[in-house]
């Protein structure tokens, strides 16, 4: 049996959207914040950093769920002053 490449892509192609979020995606999942403010999150070191794909930012689904459910805790823990 043959597969062409275009039946693969059409195939794989909602396994990796399904996947991988947008920054509107995880915006709205949490709750309608702006794509600005997900960055600032990101940048606090207070959400999961996202996988860069090329030019693309995108979050992997099951990591942002995770962090949603366990009450969206920093991710990274901030230096203390000296």
């Amino acid at each position: 049996m043959s597969t062409t490449a275009s039946s693969i892509s059409s195939e794989l192609c909602p396994v990796v959207s399904a996947e991988l979020l947008s920054v509107r995606d995880v915006a709205a999942l949490l709750g309608g914040c702006s794509t600005r403010h997900l960055y600032r999150l990101v940048d606090a070191g207070r959400m999961p950093p996202p996988v860069k794909l090329g030019g693309l930012t995108r979050w992997r689904r099951a990591e942002i769920l995770n962090w949603i459910k366990a009450g969206c805790p920093p991710v990274r823990v901030a230096k203390e002053a000296r």
